[in-house]
């Protein structure tokens, strides 16, 4: 029985040895790019940026050891230990196959901690002293997963002159692009983890969302946790989680219904006290068109006559769109008939948009047989749409068999009914006759 308990104990040491292991090995050695702005130039001017090449040992335990060989071609000076209990850096793709050409993306900079510029998240920082705890080497770091829409921000902490760093506060999204489709819900993922053990943690914080497009921003949505207020803001249809984001950091933002205007970059920002960390995610609102054709249905034709026919294109987004007509025979043979005369954009109230083609289809130009469909054809980042009608060719010269076939029939009913109506005629005048001659005698 001793021997049993032995024998037992010994496994579940090595089984938990082996989870340990497995679970450290998980975490990547990443190559990153160091970034620092060189010494300004004088007169107030900032010096260009410089970059070295780094090395990131990334681990979720301070105890762990692992000898790994670092490339010649990188400082010992920059070659840094990052300890993130969370694990938010050991994600799988952060962590690609050894050997693999691709990477993530990464880079790393130099962070001075100061309290925030934004009045509303002011309350955070009330003290004009800041703590003993800033007094060391700070960093900010951002992460791009490979092949997964994964973006990480951190804010490190070291010793002064250590290469030992850990993670204080780190933001992720797991959408780093978002499609949508018109009057959908949207929900912009955005979570954030700050290390209970940092003193800097338990005094509030706060979360902003922004909106920027090709060169504007306005504010959606702002919120300080300390004092659980919103920030004043124009924008509608834009909420919080706001249990989950208290009790799991879940900082996603929910748009009600997505609206043309929607489509930007968004800025998620988390604040502690004199830290901040954000990540961007793009939204695209992607609406395809819908088709429509004048005149429908289409007037019947005679060989030689052409025909003027408009497709409208209506109610899409964004404004990338291929127009084009092609007529289909009875044959089911296809033929192309280009993109029309092709109007510009025209936009709508609600901000989508609108297009149209014109065609001159001249029936004595193409072979069309006795007719077919004519058909708008839409392609567009949304998916393709098409809509057709009917093209019918009258008095076209060589009729059909299915045609020959009816004429013949026709011809046979009228002789038919003329040999009826000639014997009809013929016996009663014959009737007739017998009736005089009887009279007579």
């Amino acid at each position: 029985m001793t021997d049993f308990s032995t024998i037992y104990k010994l496994s579940l040491v090595a089984v938990t040895c082996f989870i340990q292991a497995c679970s450290s090995s998980s975490c990547p050695v990443m190559e990153c790019w160091f970034v620092q702005e060189k010494a300004g130039r004088g007169g107030g001017l900032t010096g260009a940026t410089s970059q070295e090449k780094s090395l990131l040992h990334i681990r979720t335990d301070p105890q762990s050891t692992e000898s790994h060989k670092s490339p010649s071609d990188i400082s010992p000076d920059r070659i840094y230990f990052i300890t993130d209990p969370a694990a938010t850096l050991c994600h799988r793709s952060l962590n690609p196959p050894r050997g693999s050409v691709e990477k993530p993306r990464c880079e790393i900079n130099p962070f001075l901690p100061q309290p925030s510029s934004l009045q509303w998240v002011l309350p955070l920082t009330e003290s004009a002293f800041s703590p003993v705890y800033l007094q060391a080497d700070w960093f900010s770091a951002a992460f791009q997963g490979l092949k997964e829409p994964l973006g990480v921000s951190t804010i490190t902490r070291a010793p002064t002159g250590s290469k030992e760093q850990n993670v204080i506060l780190s933001v992720t999204s797991k959408t780093m692009s978002v499609q949508s489709r018109l009057g959908e819900p949207v929900l912009l993922d955005c979570g954030f983890w700050a290390d209970p053990s940092s003193p800097l943690s338990g005094k509030g914080f706060a979360v902003e969302w922004r909106y920027q497009f090709r060169g504007s921003g306005r504010l959606i949505l702002g919120y300080d946790g300390k004092t659980d207020r919103l920030a004043d803001t124009q924008e509608k249809g834009a909420t919080l989680d706001f249990e989950a984001l208290h009790e799991k950091g879940n900082a996603s933002l929910i748009l009600q219904e997505a609206e043309v205007r929607h489509s930007g970059t968004y800025i998620c920002t988390v604040f502690l006290p004199y830290l901040v960390a954000q990540v961007a995610i793009e939204l695209e609102i992607i609406e395809p068109p819908s088709l429509s054709i004048q005149p429908s249905p289409l007037p019947l034709t005679v060989p030689g006559q052409t025909l003027n026919i408009q497709c409208e294109a209506s109610g899409f987004a964004p404004l990338t769109l291929e127009l084009s007509w092609e007529f289909k025979g009875a044959d089911g043979k296809i033929i192309p008939l280009g993109s029309g005369s092709v109007t510009g954009h025209k936009q709508a109230w609600d901000g989508t948009l609108s297009q149209s083609t014109r065609l001159e289809l001249d029936t004595s130009k193409l072979d069309l047989g006795r007719g077919g469909e004519v058909t708008c054809m839409a392609v567009h980042p949304g998916g393709t749409r098409r809509t057709s009608v009917t093209l019918n060719l009258i008095g076209f010269s060589g009729p059909s068999i299915e045609d020959s076939m009816a004429m013949v029939g026709v011809a046979l009913v009228l002789y038919g009914l003329i040999k009826f109506v000639s014997w009809t005629f013929t016996s009663s005048g014959s009737g007739e006759a017998d009736k005089q001659e009887k009279k007579k005698k």
